[in-house]
């Protein structure tokens, strides 16, 4: 009854503000209808000239009357429990209140969050797409339908590495959409979104697909280390509430759930992003089946390659997948031969150009299967047999590091080359963040903001272990091993480098340019 009562008022907001606009239009002669109404004879341009625009509404509205019906809008409710100091009862004394059973000092105040999202129907007895976040900690979840029609819906799993969830109501004979396939969709297409924007239930809005793969400017929408970002760009309007309802191709096939916008305040601002329906779907059938995510792992640390990464690696395009470490000591990529600073070019024979696409592709399999990854290594290629093993099911979050040193240790400059100032790790700091005796080679002190680490190399956190190329691999425990490695290189070229981030005890390889 909440949510229905707050649909209410936001729906009479809504008609009052529209038609104050009317209103505050039409007292500034912004409207001026009597111009409309002259007598005369009305111009029409010729209908051969229209006929294009005629045509491309007309495959609009059928699209729109297609999958509209399939489309719901969801509804959440959840109850939290805060204290209200200063509001207990003030007419008995704090004396009396243990007779009460009154806490003294504070009592528990339930709140009720409200929320509203859309989804998609994707079987004829109720199985529902939308995004992990739209019902994430959810009490209560009401779907409602075109027709009216309301529903208490339950979860059936969610995974936030891909921001896809599956819910269900009770009930058949419902109408679905069909799912497309994203990886034939083209820069440029028609699309439409449908979903439920600001309380206005059940809109369309059309656009085009403006990119495809869009990943690192993303990636901070995900806390998972393993989550797939890998989303399609389109300037079809997306507001809150349209998160989880479909994007759909002018075939009237779902090729991604509308998932997150880009704004610097809030709403609409041109850019909004799907998740590819193809990976959506293999989520889906995951949840469906075995009532979770089987997510299948190499057990690396990936990142994109940069121009250094390729040189580094004898690559002649600035494609693939680098290898920045492995998250734990047993690792499937590790066992077989794998070590960071590999740059994966191929998986079973498929061309990997970037991460999401090894991530995807790695999806596709189950854990205990094995694949062949190709690499290059400083020059050489090499393929590996890599046996997949599950995920773990919940991503940890590692604190900040105190970044506060006062230990007074000098620091060294490693001259001009990379920008950065170094010195080795103090005991105390050891200490405290547990480093093994692998662990401790050159603590970053400074990096110069006009120097090739700047942006990659964060200091007074991340820690210089080995230089990895030019070969052969050294560790790096003092100034001079660094700076006995630098001089292999040759001005203007490139130094890999592996890199401990201290806090987290992940590690990465860092590619720089060495300044002329």
């Amino acid at each position: 009854m909440t949510g229905l009562l707050a649909r209410a008022r936001l729906g009479v907001v809504a008609v009052v503000a529209f038609v104050g606009g009317l209103a505050l239009a039409a007292g500034f002669n912004l409207t001026p209808f009597s111009h409309a109404q002259q007598p005369g004879t009305p111009s029409r341009p010729p209908a051969q000239a229209v006929q294009p625009l005629a045509a491309t509404g007309n495959a609009f509205a059928a699209i729109a009357e297609h999958v509209t019906p399939a489309v719901v809008s969801i509804q959440t409710q959840r109850t939290t429990r805060s204290s209200q100091r200063g509001r207990i009862m003030p007419g008995i004394p704090p004396e009396w209140r243990p007779f009460f059973n009154i806490p003294e000092g504070q009592q528990q105040q339930p709140d009720v969050m409200l929320g509203t999202g859309s989804g998609f129907l994707v079987s004829s007895d109720g199985y529902i797409l939308t995004n992990n976040h739209v019902v994430a900690d959810a009490d209560k979840l009401t779907v409602t339908l075109t027709d009216k029609r309301e529903f208490t819906a339950k979860v059936v799993g969610r995974d936030p590495d891909t921001d896809v969830a599956v819910i269900k109501i009770d009930g058949t004979g419902f109408p679905t959409l069909q799912l497309g396939d994203d990886t034939k969709a083209r820069i440029g297409e028609w699309v439409l979104a449908i979903g439920n924007p600001l309380g206005l239930d059940f809109t369309v809005t059309a656009g085009i697909i403006s990119a495809k793969g869009r990943t690192d400017q993303l990636r901070p929408l995900y806390s998972s280390e393993y989550a797939i970002v890998d989303l399609i760009q389109t300037d079809a309007a997306i507001n809150p509430g349209n998160s989880g309802g479909p994007l759909v191709n002018i075939n009237g096939e779902v090729i991604g759930i509308n998932s997150a916008i880009a704004s610097n305040t809030g709403y609409y601002e041109g850019y909004g992003f799907a998740i590819p329906i193809t990976l959506a779907k293999s989520v889906m059938d995951d949840i469906i089946k075995y009532g979770r995510v089987r997510r299948a792992v190499m057990g690396v640390s990936i990142q994109p390659v940069t121009a250094e990464d390729a040189e580094a690696a004898g690559l002649k395009e600035i494609s693939g997948a680098l290898v920045g470490g492995f998250p734990s000591d047993h690792s499937p990529a590790r066992d077989a031969g794998m070590q960071a600073g590999d740059v994966i070019t191929a998986v079973d024979g498929h061309p990997v150009d970037r991460v999401a696409t090894l991530q995807r592709m790695v999806r596709n399999h189950q854990p205990g299967e094995t694949i062949a990854v190709t690499v290059m290594r400083y020059g050489k290629e090499m393929t590996f047999h890599v046996k997949l093993e599950q995920a773990p099911q919940e991503a940890s979050t590692v604190a900040s590091a105190d970044q506060d040193d006062s230990s007074g240790s000098p620091h060294e400059d490693v001259s001009e080359k990379l920008g950065l100032s170094v010195e080795p790790i103090p005991a105390e700091l050891a200490q405290r963040a547990d480093l093994q005796a692998s662990q401790r080679g050159l603590l970053v002190q400074d990096v110069d903001a006009n120097g090739p680490a700047f942006g990659k190399i964060q200091p007074r956190r991340d820690v210089i272990l080995e230089v990895r190329y030019p070969g052969p691999k050294a560790p790096v425990h003092s100034v001079s091993d660094l700076e006995k490695a630098l001089d292999r290189v040759k001005k203007g070229g490139v130094v890999s480098l592996l890199v401990l981030d201290a806090p987290s005890k992940q590690t990465r390889v860092v590619t720089l340019r060495v300044n002329e």
